[in-house]
């Protein structure tokens, strides 16, 4: 559906301005899709990011800053998305005892199972958003997303 239906806006200022409302509208859409399959395993987006971090240190410990770097909304809390998957078993807190305040967090066995669990899910999921688009147009997409940002 084109954005100006979904807005209920008959024009834009500018073709910048459609293209800017329109980044954000198909973000938080493309949030949407995804909420409810994890609201099932009762996971947010951001506890689905941090265990897909730590999956990707195959099995070496991360720190908290290093988990915040790698997130993709900057603006999460790290810290308290830690302890989240901590109590639900997902992932281990360690601190060091040379450094106290140095903590190592490693991805648990059972937060493997749950990202193995959801793949072919987040994979039908992206088959699924992805439909009305050509691989090239996909790549497309990227480069002038990347453009965007500089």
């Amino acid at each position: 559906m084109k954005l100006e239906d979904e807005l209920k806006m008959e024009k834009f200022r500018t073709e910048f301005q459609r293209a800017f409302l329109n980044i954000i509208f198909t973000a938080y859409w493309l949030e949407d899709q995804n909420n409810e399959l994890f609201k099932s395993y009762d996971i947010s987006m951001q506890q689905y990011n941090v265990l897909r971090i730590l999956r990707g240190q195959k099995g070496k410990p991360a720190n908290l800053f290093l988990i915040q770097d790698r997130m993709i909304h900057k603006m999460s809390n790290a810290t308290r998305l830690v302890e989240k998957l901590r109590l639900k078993g997902y992932v281990k807190r360690v601190t060091c005892e040379e450094n106290r305040r140095k903590v190592e967090i490693t991805i648990t066995d059972k937060g493997l199972q749950l990202l193995e669990e959801l793949e072919p899910k987040m994979k039908k999921s992206e088959a699924d958003i992805s439909a009305n688009i050509t691989d090239k147009e996909a790549a497309q997409l990227g480069r002038l997303l990347d453009k965007l940002r500089g």
